[in-house]
């Protein structure tokens, strides 16, 4: 075995399928199983940051959403089973005169930052699926796009049983490891360090019966209204940083769903299909962690994909799988463990 991966999360099972596409053998090894944690959630927002203030963390994001479609259409085309990828856009509403200048502006930005493969403008003819907008403007972007994180962790787990990796819930470390456990390691780092190196951040979503599978996603009073492939729209999340249970939901679901609602009428009538909750892995740095793992010099880290995990997928797995395989290292200086050391 060349490669152990511990995790089989969004991450874990990236990172094992470049490594076994490059002809790594690979194991995944997880006592929970496929996308047990945050990785196996109902929302699936894959949205850019901004197009300002331009940095390292914004590049590599930009570069891993412009990668996911050939990413995913290789992952659905070995396996045979739906990722629910679709690149459809995304829709914002503009609430003043003030962000409808700062659009404006995010526009003329994004069309040398994104580098022509994507647009961020102004509209002011809302699209059949959209909240309502005070100042009569919305964004639009055709560089967010969804994910089904369900089917997508069960569809890339079967590309890679099919690509000879095996997986298991206990077993021993063979050839290069890597840790990409989520909040579990995190907090584990920071107890053992007797520092912070990261947290868990609960979130809680809802899934409604409304199809809406052919519209842009939806990104208002910070909620992200995903409608998916199979017919339902996904609504989230909560930011939890204090709760004593992360996977049941409660009052502040309630909220959200009765924002939702306000914001978006279609809901009103729609049903309630599914509630979910879970702990998102958050580092120190905010951004990703990716190097070699802080308490296992012989062992590497990615972990602290918190809400961008499934957007940053792609290019983390490619890179992650150069230092593993090669010794190449393409890590941005951001994402260094180091910087959640200091």
């Amino acid at each position: 075995m060349d490669v152990t991966i511990r995790g089989a999360g969004i991450l874990g099972l990236s990172i094992a399928w470049q490594c076994a596409l490059r002809g790594a053998r690979v194991q995944v090894i997880d006592p929970n199983g496929i996308g047990a944690g945050s990785s196996g959630g109902i929302v699936g927002a894959l949205a850019p940051h901004v197009p300002e203030n331009w940095n390292n963390k914004k590049e590599f994001q930009f570069q891993s959403l412009i990668a996911a479609e050939p990413f995913w259409a290789q992952v659905e085309e070995v396996s045979g089973m739906p990722s629910g990828y679709g690149r459809l856009g995304r829709i914002q509403p503009i609430t003043d005169e003030n962000q409808l200048a700062l659009a404006r502006r995010r526009a003329d930005n994004a069309k040398m930052l994104w580098q022509n493969k994507a647009e961020w403008c102004v509209i002011d003819k809302a699209p059949d699926f959209a909240p309502a907008s005070t100042t009569g403007f919305w964004i639009k972007d055709t560089l967010s796009a969804r994910l089904n994180p369900r089917l997508a962790c069960d569809a890339l787990a079967e590309a890679l049983r099919l690509k000879g990796v095996s997986f298991a819930g206990h077993g021993l470390d063979q050839g290069k490891s890597v840790w990409t456990t989520g909040a579990e390691d995190l907090f584990h780092i920071s107890k053992t360090l007797q520092r912070p190196f990261g947290i868990g951040v609960k979130g809680q979503a809802a899934l409604f019966d409304l199809d809406r599978r052919d519209c842009a996603q939806v990104f208002a009073q910070t909620m992200h209204f995903i409608p998916h492939a199979d017919g339902t729209l996904a609504v989230g999340s909560t930011s939890e940083r204090n709760y004593d249970d992360g996977t049941s939901t409660d009052e502040k679901l309630h909220k959200l769903i009765t924002v939702a609602q306000e914001v978006l009428r279609d809901l009103k009538t729609a049903t309630v299909i599914q509630k979910w909750a879970g702990v998102r892995p958050r580092s120190k740095s905010r951004a990703p962690v990716l190097g070699t793992h802080p308490l296992h010099p012989n062992a590497y880290i990615a972990n602290g994909g918190f809400k961008i995990g499934l957007g940053m997928a792609p290019k983390i797995a490619e890179v992650m799988s150069d230092l593993i395989l090669d010794g190449t290292d393409n890590i941005p200086e951001d994402f260094r463990p180091e910087n959640c050391l200091t």
